[in-house]
């Protein structure tokens, strides 16, 4: 799928309100936590650890970010090709 048409998705599901940063940040800290809790790996959520659920919470990640970034505003796209920019310079001046 294109951004564009993820985007549409998103919408579709979670309707027209915006969220905003403080609300966006208390989301991102939930997806955050589950992976924590994945790589803490204590008795009680070894019955969570599977593919099924890792894949889960990193398209979380990703599709929400999709929508996040059209509630602040910005272009999905741009945001993303700021970050490819951004990593790029970090590797040509850091890791080569």
């Amino acid at each position: 799928m294109e951004i564009k048409e993820l985007l549409e998705k998103s919408k579709s599901i979670w309707g027209d309100e915006k969220l905003n940063l403080s609300q966006i940040i208390v989301r991102t800290g939930k997806v955050f936590g589950d992976l924590c809790r994945w790589e803490r790996d204590v008795k009680k959520d070894k019955e969570t650890h599977n593919d099924y659920e890792l894949k889960k919470e990193l398209g979380n990640m990703i599709f929400s970010n999709i929508r996040w970034c059209d509630d602040l505003g910005y272009d999905p796209e741009e945001c993303i090709k700021i970050a490819i920019d951004c990593q790029e310079k970090f590797v040509e001046e850091n890791v080569k």
